[in-house]
């Protein structure tokens, strides 16, 4: 009625109502469908079907008694929508949740590659200690081969000894 008001006067008269009526709806909205304990958005689109309309609500600073009934809604959190606006909110809000579920999936990479990484830590504290067995087994080898090389020629040694003592050829005439 406001916007069809042909006359000042007129119009005045029913800004209160409308006023009045917008600001009802906007709480409704607020109140019905902005619960984020059980899991919705903590904001809402009041869709306005008409443009003419919503230029009122929204544009038109002269139909706010205190401040504009856009920041109303806003303070409510209730985003006023237009045909022509309305495709456009719903492509940042798709946008802004494609940015949310790339972000968890980040998380979830960035909390994989932690635990990947103490991972490594531990494989690489199991070869570390792996080398120090093979080196120490690798020193008891070589040290083994030693003292077997000195027993083997001492063996040799006596061996050699009493074959001469045992050769008759080598005996003493």
């Amino acid at each position: 009625r406001m916007v069809s008001a042909t006359d000042d006067a007129e119009r005045k008269l029913y800004q209160r109502p409308f006023i009045s009526d917008v600001k009802r709806h906007i709480d409704d909205i607020a109140e019905k469908y902005i619960l984020p304990d059980e899991g919705t958005f903590p904001f809402a689109l009041m869709y306005i079907p008409a443009e003419n309309i919503y230029y009122e609500v929204i544009i038109k600073d002269e139909i706010a008694v205190e401040r504009g009934m856009y920041n109303y809604a806003i303070d409510r959190k209730v985003i006023p929508v237009s045909p022509n606006s309305f495709y456009a909110y719903l492509q940042v809000i798709a946008i802004g949740l494609r940015g949310l579920r790339i972000e968890r999936s980040a998380q979830e990479i960035q909390g994989t590659l932690i635990r990947l990484q103490s991972d490594v830590l531990r494989v690489r504290d199991a070869f570390g200690i792996l080398g120090t067995h093979l080196d120490n087994a690798r020193k008891k080898y070589d040290d083994a081969d030693r003292r077997l090389s000195v027993f083997e020629s001492k063996l040799e040694s006596v061996a050699d000894d009493r074959l001469l003592r045992d050769d008759p050829a080598s005996r003493p005439l």
